[in-house]
């Protein structure tokens, strides 16, 4: 039993190095290409940023809703999974989601930043929404919960790539956790079902984007 729990605590270790090594090398090369593109991105929006506005303007008329319609079915391991429709489209105006803390549906064009990043301060779901696209844990918490379980909560967070962190008033219980599609509540930061949930859905199968980054988004 104990070699069993070593061997897979080693195999998860491995599994976020991985992914950190990943994240790492997928800044540096995009450093690189942002400064190799950046003549271009001026032209081009010298030349077509007026199409370009009118464009954006038109897809935000069309698209500002969240295109999610469905319903949460509840798992026997305690999970809630959205059964139904969850929209990915870009959009810029604020997004009405069906649920709190949302779980997918249209969202911002750019992410929240989402490498072990803990945000104090509430974030805008849409913006958070989007890293979930990309495979991301979010944890969420609001003023019921305890400063212990936040600050252990914070840490967990700090050490895990494609997770993030920020308090959410609105939401019915004192610490959740949301990944795209899935969602539950745990009681507690030594809840056992924290780390069940960071195994199966950090970088998981329902990731819509996997491998997508989760650096040079939006920081508060």
């Amino acid at each position: 039993m104990g070699s069993a729990k070593n061997s897979t605590s080693a195999e998860r270790k491995a599994r976020i190095e991985e992914m950190r090594r990943a994240e790492a090398s997928r800044e540096r090369r995009n450093r690189i290409l942002t400064i190799g593109a950046s003549v271009v991105v001026v032209v081009g929006l010298v030349v077509g940023g007026v199409v370009l506005v009118q464009s954006q303007s038109d897809k935000d008329s069309a698209s500002s809703d969240s295109k999610a319609s469905g319903h949460f079915v509840t798992g026997k391991d305690g999970v809630k999974t959205w059964k139904g429709t969850l929209g990915r489209t870009h959009v810029t105006k604020t997004v009405d989601y069906p649920m709190e803390p949302p779980v997918g549906g249209n969202h911002n064009p750019v992410w929240m930043n989402c490498n072990g990043d803990v945000y104090t301060k509430a974030i805008k779901n849409m913006n958070a929404v989007h890293s979930l696209e990309h495979g991301a844990v979010w944890v969420t918490y609001n003023s019921k919960a305890s400063d212990a379980d936040v600050k252990a909560l914070a840490a967990k967070v700090r050490k895990t790539p494609y997770t993030l962190m920020s308090p959410v008033a609105d939401q019915k219980d004192p610490i959740m956790m949301s990944a795209w599609a899935h969602q539950r509540t745990v009681t507690s930061a030594s809840d056992p079902n924290v780390d069940k949930f960071f195994e199966a859905y950090v970088q998981g199968k329902q990731t819509p984007e996997p491998g997508a980054a989760c650096t040079n988004g939006l920081a508060q």
